[in-house]
């Protein structure tokens, strides 16, 4: 992963491939191909956590998707890992971002001053923007 370089999803609800893009340190277009039926779900609903898991796969990394506890707390803050903030006033339909070694790559991180997804731009954050639902981690070797 790349810290010097944000990655911008270039659809509504292109922020899972963005993260994807991010983690695999690969071109937003690339890791959409690792998506089923991805142009479609970026324009319309977005993706769920499995299909994100299933998309890193495709590009070659073991991951595997918790509901946020207690106990996943801590493990939002490991580099690579990717988080899904809930839906709420702020994210209608909530936003994924990913972990780097000490802040956050949002795929769109103006989005509270321009809805306009052309305009949108990539950055990073000390603090996530919203609370984490789901969280989207590296497997453990055995």
């Amino acid at each position: 992963m790349n810290k010097s370089k944000a990655i911008k999803q270039r659809s509504l609800f292109g922020c899972g491939i963005a993260c994807v893009a991010y983690t695999l340190g690969v071109e937003y277009e690339r890791a959409l191909k690792l998506f089923k039926e991805g142009s479609r779900k970026a324009m319309t609903k977005g993706f769920v956590c499995r299909e994100i898991v299933k998309a890193l796969e495709r590009g070659g990394k073991q991951y595997e998707y918790r509901y946020m506890n207690r106990r996943m707390k801590n493990k939002i803050y490991e580099k690579g890992t990717i988080v899904f903030i809930k839906r709420s006033k702020k994210y209608t339909f909530g936003h994924y971002l990913c972990r780097t070694k000490d802040c956050w790559m949002d795929p769109w991180i103006n989005f509270q001053k321009n809805k306009d997804v052309i305009k949108a731009k990539a950055g990073f954050r000390k603090r996530l923007p919203g609370k984490a639902s789901y969280v989207i981690l590296p497997k453990k070797s055995a």
